[in-house]
């Protein structure tokens, strides 16, 4: 999901408290913060020598140590953090957007917006997890991966052959 769309389907559950789900009926405590927006440019080289860049949208939670039972995020609350952020940091808007989140449950890493769902009080933003993938593989590039699982031979993997 691109920041602007992201973006966009807020706008239109401005009203309703927002909520992050990380896990299966796992859900960021309703007392969270967005701590900081970061936006990331990605420059890298792939297995196949091919280079790829791309830009992130990288939007930090964190739960405070100390639950305020009577604290929760409107999505309207975090519109004004963005629009805030965007004052001094311009954000791409066609950028991945992914959400940062870490607890003493939950080991710290970027999540992209799944599913989100509006009720009638509340925004739900599901968080999936990113796998690791190989580039040259969804170009269509063979890379040796075959060669190299099928032999022991170390030659297969010399930087010339085309291996991963």
């Amino acid at each position: 999901m691109n920041w602007q769309s992201f973006k966009n389907i807020l706008d239109q559950n401005a009203e309703k408290e927002l909520q992050f789900q990380y896990a299966e009926k796992q859900f960021v405590d309703s007392t969270f913060h967005i701590t900081e927006i970061k936006q990331a440019p990605i420059v890298s080289v792939d297995c196949g020598g091919q280079m790829n860049s791309w830009m992130e949208i990288i939007v930090q939670l964190w739960e405070p140590s100390e639950r305020q039972t009577s604290r929760s995020m409107k999505v309207s609350k975090a519109l004004s953090i963005i629009n805030l952020v965007e004052k001094s940091l311009p954000l791409n808007p066609l950028a991945t957007v992914k959400i940062e989140f870490g607890n003493s449950r939950f080991d710290t890493r970027q999540l992209y917006p799944g599913e989100l769902i509006a009720t009638d009080e509340t925004f739900i933003v599901n968080l999936i997890p990113d796998y690791t993938q190989c580039k040259a593989l969804t170009r269509g590039q063979s890379c040796g991966i075959a060669a190299a699982s099928e032999s022991t031979d170390s030659a297969c993997c010399t930087p010339e052959s085309g291996c991963c």
